[in-house]
């Protein structure tokens, strides 16, 4: 870069240690192209940025910039993390045309957050393109709470149903009914619609009526539901369905090897296919402290208990979340602590796509009074770029359960922060009752008196801006 008496200034320079073989003719994503048929020379560029700066030879201008756009775009600039590159397109003409091109923040978001998530925010924030959707999401200016009503009833009345997001759908799933009646029923409530309404699916088998279970998302549009109490007491059981098959089909899928009985455990999906329970409370009243994994996509599922030198004390209510692609970040939940039982704010990891994946402590920084206080039956929002989002649950105290705390676990020394979001937010936010969807939002199942449910009142946390679509 030159100053205005034509010296240089600054110097660019991206340095990666990894070899890169692309075949520009022959690649998965759209390539991107000059908008001319040669690329701009030296005097262009001058004559562009610096009309009144005498012209400078080629071999005194910075040497980034001699390069075509095809390799500044696809070897370099899509390499690089969306909050970098909004940064280089800011140097210079030619960078910030380069960097708004939409093609090339696609680019970006899939090699920062990986297909699979970029695949889903496309589905609800086209309107707003690459560029913008990355940045609020990097920097979550736009977030948000509202709230809104939808029709339809989930009847009978019940709590302790899990919940989840098939795209820009959320399905409910079973719940303890009056007299803690296990439930058997299927609920779906399409936010696409004009009028979203809760309508029950009907299918032609159920799996036995449970509460105190989970229920994931898997590829596609499938689900899978673990555990859980019912009329007969713990399950350990595993059933999934195809929320899209012509007629909805719950299909148990037998599998070697299962996890102790248990309820109020935590579950999750690792690569769209392989379900992760933790922890839970066994028929007797004991905590556990395992881990199994279950690959849905195997001919013959079998589960994996994964061994861990060292693991978290006992627990149920905490919750079990993804981030970089293979990494879990455990947070709260009611834990064993001696011979007490004390509700929870320390945080793990484990990576399962390691040789020999291990339980870690995560050491947070920040005051005392800045991290989340101890909590259960919670709520762990994962963003795109890795970070998480805590709030709701059963809290000690005068604490907020509105409150959100955001931590990067991926950080050197990860810090907890305190997100203030404008908005009307719940009262109550329970792990049961919440489901991400689309990547950028956040949806809270109403709040509840005692025992009953209020299922048609709804607040969100918006991630992202959306434009397009009434507030009211």
């Amino acid at each position: 870069m030159h100053g205005d008496d034509g010296s240089v200034t600054h110097v660019i320079g991206i340095q990666l240690f990894s070899e890169a073989n692309i075949d520009l003719s022959n690649v998965s994503y759209p390539v991107y192209k000059q908008q001319s048929s040669h690329r701009p020379s030296i005097q262009d560029l001058n004559s562009a940025s610096h009309e009144h700066v005498p012209k400078i030879q080629s071999s005194d201008y910075c040497g980034i910039l001699q390069l075509s756009d095809e390799v500044l775009a696809h070897n370099i600039l899509s390499r690089l993390s969306p909050r970098d590159v909004a940064s280089i397109g800011s140097v210079c003409t030619r960078m910030h045309e380069l960097t708004k091109n939409d093609y090339l923040r696609k680019m970006v978001c899939q090699n920062a957050w990986g297909r699979d998530v970029t695949v889903r925010l496309e589905m609800s924030t086209k309107m707003l393109g690459w560029g913008r959707l990355a940045r609020e999401l990097t920097t979550l200016e736009a977030a948000s709470w509202r709230k809104f009503t939808v029709g339809g009833r989930v009847e009978p009345s019940r709590c302790n149903f899990s919940a989840c997001a098939v795209g820009n759908r959320l399905v409910l799933f079973g719940g303890e009914g009056v007299n803690m009646q296990p439930m058997d029923d299927t609920f779906v409530l399409n936010l696409e619609s004009a009028r979203p309404e809760w309508r029950r699916v009907k299918v032609s088998a159920s799996p036995p009526g449970r509460w105190g279970h989970t229920l994931s998302w898997l590829n596609g549009s499938w689900l899978v539901v673990f555990g859980g109490c019912g009329q007969r007491g713990l399950l350990n059981d595993v059933f999934v369905l195809d929320l899209d098959a012509q007629q909805p089909t719950w299909r148990e899928v037998a599998s070697e090897g299962p996890p102790l009985p248990r309820s109020w455990h935590s579950s999750c999906t690792v690569d769209g296919s392989k379900l992760v329970v933790s922890g839970g409370c066994t028929e007797s009243g004991v905590l556990l402290s395992d881990t199994f994994l279950l690959d849905l996509n195997k001919e013959k599922p079998a589960w994996r208990e994964i061994p861990s030198s060292w693991s978290p004390p006992s627990r149920l209510g905490h919750t079990l979340s993804v981030y970089g692609t293979t990494k879990l970040f455990m947070f709260g939940g009611l834990a064993k602590s001696g011979s007490l039982r004390l509700r929870s704010s320390d945080a793990y990891t484990m990576d399962v796509g390691e040789d020999s994946p291990q339980w870690r402590q995560l050491a947070t920084t920040g005051f005392p009074s800045v991290g989340p206080p101890p909590r259960l039956d919670h709520v762990a929002v994962s963003l795109p770029c890795g970070r998480i989002i805590i709030f709701g649950g059963s809290i000690a105290g005068l604490h907020s359960p509105a409150q959100l705390f955001l931590i990067d676990p991926g950080e050197e020394k990860p810090t907890w922060r305190i997100l203030n979001v404008p908005g009307q937010p719940p009262k109550f936010a329970w792990g049961h009752s919440t489901c991400v969807v689309g990547g950028t939002r956040v949806l809270v199942l109403g709040g509840h008196t005692g025992e009953e449910w209020i299922l048609n009142e709804l607040h969100e946390l918006c991630l992202a801006s959306r434009p397009n679509e009434d507030d009211g």
